[in-house]
């Protein structure tokens, strides 16, 4: 019962940051250049989030690994959230994390400015959204129950 536990707290933990940033979209997407670089100065320290992610993948990989032979739909599920979760890292390193570095994390205003931000604002929406699918499937695997214990 503590590895699934362990494993849901992570995987909604890391859903925070995503969240926050899918309801910020709608408010901040259209922002002038001043306003949008002030307003994204409020990320700094934000990599901190990465430990968690971290402890995540590790959480719902040894989910995956106590349940295979006891209740493999349980492991299933854990291994879909591990893979959404790399996907999530996927999306970050290809939309999010160029154009912080073009930016120098948003302090340095490069003449292509407003689709960087179109690029991580909705790199932000993609990631939010596969997170909240792993959260999904760790919660499968959390309430998941062994056929054996279905029948009793």
């Amino acid at each position: 019962m503590l590895p699934r536990m362990i494993a849901l707290a992570l995987t909604v933990f890391i859903l925070l940051p995503s969240g926050a940033h899918l309801l910020e979209l709608p408010g901040k997407i259209g922002l002038d250049r001043d306003a949008y670089f002030t307003v994204q100065q409020i990320y700094a320290g934000w990599a901190l989030f990465s430990i968690p992610i971290a402890a995540a993948l590790v959480a719902n990989s040894a989910l995956a690994l106590t349940e295979w032979r006891r209740d493999p739909g349980a492991a299933r599920a854990a291994l879909c959230s591990v893979g959404l979760i790399l996907l999530s890292l996927i999306v970050f390193f290809i939309w999010v994390l160029p154009a912080n570095q073009a930016t120098a994390n948003w302090t340095r205003i490069p003449d292509n400015w407003e689709t960087l931000r179109r690029q991580w604002e909705y790199g932000h929406l993609a990631s939010a959204i596969i997170v909240f699918g792993a959260l999904l499937a760790t919660a499968c695997a959390a309430m998941h129950r062994p056929q054996a214990q279905l029948k009793s």
